[in-house]
C-alpha cells in the first residue's frame, strides 16, 4: 500500500524568491523556485517541463545542498540522499510528462543555502540530452512539512460507542494480498494464504477513471502472474477462508487508484459497482485505501464534524449505503496515511489563509462520520515524514516510538489544527491497529519484529514505552497489526506472520 504525496502546506504571504536559471533548451528542463523564505528555512519547488517532442516517461532531479542547509519534508516525489546530494524521483501519477506539459515537486529545507549542481535524468537541469531514468522506483513517501506544532493538549476520555459485530479475534493479523498484480514479490494464490491472517484485503479495486466512481476488480492477468488461479478456484478459496472465520475484503484505491466522488452520480455508481464486486466474490466487506489526491477539503470546509466538500460527503454517503445494504456484519476497515490523519493535529485542509495542502487531515471527517460503522482503522505508519505527536515533538518512522506516538493519537483523541473547540474524539481500542511494512522491500519505515512488538506492548500493557508515555494509558483491546503485504511477507520467508501472529494470539 503505497502511497500519497503532498503539495506545499505552508506559504509565507508575499514571499516568492526565484533563482536565476539558464535559458531553456529544447527537451526536458527542471526549474527551481523558492516559494517561501522565513530566514531560518525555506520552501522550494522544482517544475519539470517537457520542451521536447516525445513523452517523458520518468524523471529524476538531483541537486546538492551546501553544508549548513538540510533537507526536510518533501512531496510529490520520492527521495534518496547521500550526504548533501538529494535525488528526487517521480511518483506513479506524475512520471509521464507529455510534450509541452509540466509537473512539479516540493520540499522544505533548513538553513540559508540553495540547490546547486542540478541534473534532470543525468543531464543539466537547464536542458540537454537526458539519460534513461532507473526502471526501479523506490517506494513512495508521504511527508508533511516542518511547522511549529500546536500546544493545546488533547483530551484523554473517548466517547462511548458500541462495537459492531464482526467475528474478529481480539487481536487480529491483517494483510494485503496482491490479487490483481504481482508487484515484484510474486503472485500468491488465495488458497495458499496461511491461516494466520485474520483479515485479507484484496488489492485493489480501481476506478475506470478518477471521477467515474466505477470500481473494477479482476484477478492478475496470467501474462503477469503465471500461477494465477481461475476465478472459480479463487471464489472457492475465499469460501474456505470464511469457513475458517477469516474475513476477505475488497480494498479500493492504493497508490494508483485515485477515486474522487465529485458528483452524486459518481457516488451512486460507486455503490453499484462495489456491490457488484462484493456479490460476485461473496466478500465480507470493504477496505478504504484512498491515497494521493482522492480526498481533499475545499476552502471554507473547516470543521471535520460537518464536512461540505463533495468528495468527502459523497464517500461517507456511499459507505453508509453499503453498510445498510449488507447489514451489521459488514466489515469496514480503512488504511489512510499519516498525512491524512495524524497531521490533522497541526493542519486541516487549506487552512484559514488558503496556503496549506487541502489534503491535510482530510480522512478525519470520513473516520468521524463512520466511527459507529468502522471495524478497524489501521493507519499506514510507513512512507511517512516526521509527524508531531501528542507530546508536541516530531516523531520519525523506523522505530517503535513512531508506532506508539501515532497510534496513541487515535486512542486518546486530539484537537484538530490545535483548536480546542474541535476535538477529534478517541476511537475505541478494538477499532485501532497500526500498519507496518512486512519487509525492507515493502515500504519505507520497516521496523524489525522486536520493535513492532515493543510498540504493541507499550500500547497494550504500558511496557517498553521508551521515551514516549501514551496519553491513552493501557489499551488491552487494541486490535492488532496490519501489513503491506502478504506477498512481500512470503517473499521474505514469512517474517511478519511468523513473528507477530503468535505474538498477537498470546496477548491477554
Amino acid at each position: 500500500m503505497l502511497l500519497a504525496a503532498v503539495a506545499a502546506l505552508v506559504t509565507v504571504a508575499g514571499t516568492t524568491l526565484v533563482l536565476a536559471a539558464p535559458a531553456r533548451a529544447a527537451g526536458p528542463t527542471a526549474t527551481f523556485v523558492k516559494t517561501s523564505d522565513w530566514g531560518t528555512g525555506w520552501e522550494g519547488k522544482y517544475t519539470i517541463t517537457n520542451g521536447g517532442t516525445s513523452t517523458l516517461t520518468g524523471w529524476q532531479v538531483a541537486f546538492t545542498l551546501p553544508p549548513g542547509t538540510t533537507l526536510g519534508s518533501y512531496w510529490d516525489a520520492t527521495v534518496t540522499s547521500s550526504g548533501g546530494r538529494h535525488t528526487f524521483t517521480n511518483r506513479s501519477w506524475n512520471g509521464t510528462v507529455a510534450p509541452g506539459a509540466s509537473v512539479s515537486f516540493g520540499f522544505l529545507a533548513t538553513g540559508p543555502g540553495s540547490p546547486t549542481d542540478c541534473t534532470l535524468n543525468g543531464a543539466p537541469c537547464g536542458g540537454g540530452t537526458p539519460t534513461t531514468p532507473p526502471t526501479t522506483t523506490p517506494p513512495p513517501t508521504t511527508a508533511p512539512p516542518t511547522t511549529p506544532p500546536p500546544t493545546t493538549p488533547p483530551p484523554t476520555t473517548p466517547p462511548p460507542t458500541t462495537p459492531p459485530p464482526g467475528g474478529l479475534p481480539k487481536h487480529a493479523l491483517i494483510g494485503y494480498l496482491h490479487a490483481s498484480f504481482a508487484n515484484g514479490s510474486g503472485y500468491l494464490r488465495m488458497a495458499d494464504v496461511p491461516a494466520d491472517w485474520d483479515i485479507i484485503n484484496l488489492a485493489f479495486g480501481e476506478p475506470t477513471s478518477v471521477t467515474s466512481g466505477d470500481i473494477r476488480f479482476q484477478l492478475c492477468p496470467p501474462t503477469e502472474c503465471p500461477g494465477v488461479e481461475t476465478e472459480a478456484q479463487f471464489v472457492a478459496a475465499i469460501r474456505a477462508k470464511q469457513q475458517q472465520g477469516k474475513k476477505v475484503l475488497l480494498s479500493i484505491g492504493g497508490q494508483n487508484g485515485q477515486v474522487q466522488l465529485i458528483t452524486t452520480a459518481a457516488r451512486d455508481t460507486f455503490v453499484r459497482s462495489v456491490s457488484a464486486i462484493i456479490d460476485r466474490y461473496g466478500l465480507n466487506g470493504l477496505d478504504i485505501d484512498f491515497e494521493g489526491h482522492s480526498l481533499y477539503l475545499n476552502a471554507g470546509d473547516t470543521d471535520f464534524r460537518s464536512p461540505t466538500t463533495p468528495v468527502i460527503v459523497n464517500l461517507i454517503s456511499a459507505i453508509r449505503t453499503l453498510k445498510q445494504r449488507y447489514g451489521a456484519n459488514f466489515v469496514l476497515t480503512m488504511a489512510p496515511e499519516t498525512f491524512f490523519v495524524q497531521l490533522g493535529y497541526q493542519f486541516y485542509g487549506p487552512g484559514p489563509w488558503g496556503g496549506q495542502d487541502p489534503r491535510a487531515g482530510s480522512y478525519l471527517p470520513v473516520i468521524h462520520a463512520l466511527r459507529n460503522d468502522l471495524t478497524v482503522l489501521h493507519v499506514q505508519d510507513y512512507n511517512s515524514g516526521p509527524i508531531v505527536g501528542l507530546d508536541n515533538q516530531y516523531h520519525t518512522m523506523g522505530g517503535a516510538d513512531f508506532h506508539i506516538a501515532m497510534t496513541d493519537m487515535l486512542l486518546a483523541g486530539f484537537p484538530v489544527a490545535g483548536n480546542p473547540d474541535r476535538v477529534f474524539p478517541a476511537l475505541r481500542e478494538d477499532q485501532v491497529a497500526f500498519g507496518a511494512p512486512s519487509s525492507v522491500s515493502a515500504g519505507n519505515g520497516y521496523v524489525a519484529p522486536a520493535g513492532i512488538q515493543a510498540a504493541v506492548n507499550c500500547l497494550v500493557k504500558g511496557q517498553s514505552c521508551g521515551s514516549y508515555a501514551p496519553r491513552s494509558g493501557t489499551n488491552p483491546n487494541f486490535r492488532g497489526l496490519m501489513t503491506w503485504s502478504v506477498n512481500w511477507d512470503r517473499y521474505y520467508n514469512w517474517e511478519f506472520r511468523l513473528s507477530h501472529g503468535p505474538f498477537l494470539k498470546a496477548l491477554p
